[in-house]
């Protein structure tokens, strides 16, 4: 489903934006920046597994944060020199959306913060037993 017109009906304008142009939300108005939900994210667009709400954090950047992918394979990431500076691009591997970009400032275990954007990732909660 990499068809730009298939693209532009299933997604919104915004989530057109963020995960085909590599665009940004704005801090602080992403609908997952504050939730604690247990459940995993996905890839809006191709639906596969990338986060795990046991790795999200708030580190306080406006957006949801996370110190590890829950689908190593699912997550890429390739220099970005946009934006005037040097920065580590975060998509998907499977449908190579734009999801946000990683920053070596995060927890530990890894020291990393995969900063994301809301518009990218669908939660699916965990089910209660």
């Amino acid at each position: 489903m990499n068809n730009e017109k298939d693209l532009k009906e299933k997604l919104t304008p915004e989530e057109y934006y963020v995960t085909q142009n590599q665009g940004t939300e704005p801090a602080f108005s992403g609908k997952y920046d504050g939730v604690k939900t247990p459940g995993t994210y996905h890839c809006i667009v191709c639906d596969v597994e990338l986060f795990s709400s046991e790795s999200k954090y708030d580190s306080g950047s406006g957006w949801p944060s996370f110190w590890e992918p829950s689908q190593e394979d699912n997550v890429a990431t390739e220099q970005d020199h946009s934006a005037g500076m040097v920065r580590t691009e975060v998509h998907c591997s499977k449908c190579e959306a734009h999801l946000g970009h990683v920053f070596p400032d995060g927890p530990q275990p890894t020291g990393l913060r995969y900063c994301i954007n809301s518009v990218s990732l669908d939660l699916k909660p965990t089910e209660e037993e």
